[in-house]
């Protein structure tokens, strides 16, 4: 037997904790006996453990702590990959209806097209498409809004192809989902009532802060802010069973002011609060701080107590078995003009398309795809990395834009260990006990 590649350790009220980001499992262990497991990896003599210690010796083994000799643990990692994001069974659509907005947020990287719309045309190509991949061998069919704001012209080039998915995917079948990147300022009772009618499930949908900052970057005229007409929204939906991610886009001097949000957001009934995520991200061109982290992570904790989900790529890294949509084989991102993309978090510039829907609804892929998806496990250093089954260089759009050896943790150990830790605590704070095991 050998110590598994992919093992973090680290002390913690006066425990060891150790964490296989494989098997995904954390384990409690006091000092001796954890002495005693790192005494008998380091002599390889990890055999020999039942003789002091057969519990433990079984607890190792079941966690993926300690694995044979002959186990190609990368190879696992490898083949987890390709269950993931090479499988057949689901299809995943992103469509950009427009990349028109109504409001211009000073960090947003997209490109506001004025009048940019999907024409008849290309509604029909899209309709045809999805004619085409729903079918009985599918099991689950999904369609993601983004753009732009994809609610702009909803009932022109929206509402149609909801529609028509929801009632194909009912016909042959097959699971429909449908979710939303939203502003959510023009949500009304009409839409909720088709979102309810016709299967869609989920938004995300964006605060700048408390109400004075967000108004600072989401306005609709000088002397107008649209900080309470989104929250109304917000609740609107929670409370009619729909699941909201609360996307809080924050920078490290701005972070005070989430206690504002969270003040707010308590008018929402408790039993609507299941239905609601708040899911911190860092305003990606500002800093990143540990100091910020801390901070986002008791904010976590104290919307947890409060009945809310949380999430933060803080914590919640996971680049392999919940990697993004852009990594899947099945997915595309169709755009108002009939270019196909993969990535929604860069410009959909002409130059960086990975295909162009067809007349006959097919999607023509050019060489850019393939590099995609074959861009995983090119990295020598991620080979090595005790975080490849939860890292893995990140998504296939961070691989694909470095050029020479990296490491999205800039080769950092304490920095890796903190990502563990981080992901503990949080799950010790949602008290999701069945996932630690702990052993005297």
């Amino acid at each position: 037997m050998k110590s598994s590649q992919f093992n973090t350790s680290f002390f913690y009220n006066d425990k060891w904790v150790v964490y296989n980001s494989l098997s995904n499992k954390f384990l409690l262990l006091e000092p001796l006996v954890h002495d005693l497991f790192q005494a008998a990896a380091t002599e390889d003599k990890l055999n020999e453990i039942p003789q002091y210690h057969e519990e433990l010796y079984d607890i190792l083994i079941e966690n993926g702590l300690i694995v044979e000799k002959e186990s190609n643990e990368v190879q696992l990692v490898k083949d987890l990959r390709e269950e993931i994001d090479l499988n057949d069974n689901h299809f995943h659509l992103t469509i950009n209806p427009t990349m028109n907005c109504n409001f211009k947020c000073w960090y947003c990287y997209e490109s506001h097209i004025k009048n940019s719309i999907l024409d008849n045309k290309q509604l029909e190509r899209i309709i045809s498409l999805i004619d085409k991949r729903v079918h009985n061998s599918l099991e689950s069919f999904t369609i993601s809004w983004f753009g732009g704001e994809p609610l702009l012209y909803y009932k022109k080039n929206v509402l149609p192809i909801i529609k028509y998915a929801y009632e194909i995917c009912k016909k042959r079948k097959v699971q429909f989902f449908c979710t939303f990147t939203t502003n959510g300022y023009l949500i009304n009772d009409e839409m909720i009532c088709d979102f309810k009618n016709y299967g869609v499930n989920g938004f995300q949908i964006t605060l700048d802060g408390n109400e004075e900052e967000h108004n600072k970057v989401r306005y609709v005229h000088q002397n107008k802010g649209s900080y309470k007409e989104i929250l109304e929204n917000i609740f609107k939906l929670c409370i009619n069973d729909f699941h909201v991610s609360l996307r809080i886009n924050y920078t490290k001097d701005k972070l005070h002011t989430v206690s504002d949000i969270y003040n707010d957001v308590l008018f929402l009934e408790s039993s609507a609060r299941k239905n609601m995520r708040v899911d911190f991200q860092r305003v990606w061109q500002t800093e990143d701080t540990k100091e910020s982290r801390e901070e986002v992570l008791s904010l976590m904790n104290m919307f947890s107590t409060a009945g809310f989900k949380v999430s933060s790529v803080i914590s919640n890294v996971d680049y392999v078995r919940n990697s993004c949509y852009a990594d899947k084989k099945n997915h595309a991102t169709i755009n108002y003009d009939g270019n196909v993309f993969k990535c929604t978090a860069r410009n959909f510039d002409e130059n960086d398309k990975e295909g162009i829907l067809n007349e006959n609804g097919d999607i023509e892929w050019n060489d850019k795809y393939y590099k995609r998806i074959d861009v995983k496990f090119k990295n020598p250093p991620c080979l090595s990395c005790r975080l490849l089954p939860i890292c893995n260089g990140g998504c296939s759009q961070q691989a694909l834009e470095h050029s020479k050896e990296y490491c999205m943790y800039d080769f950092d150990e304490e920095r890796k260990t903190e990502v563990i830790k981080n992901k503990f605590l949080l799950m010790l704070n949602n008290i999701e006990v069945d996932e630690i095991y702990s052993t005297t």
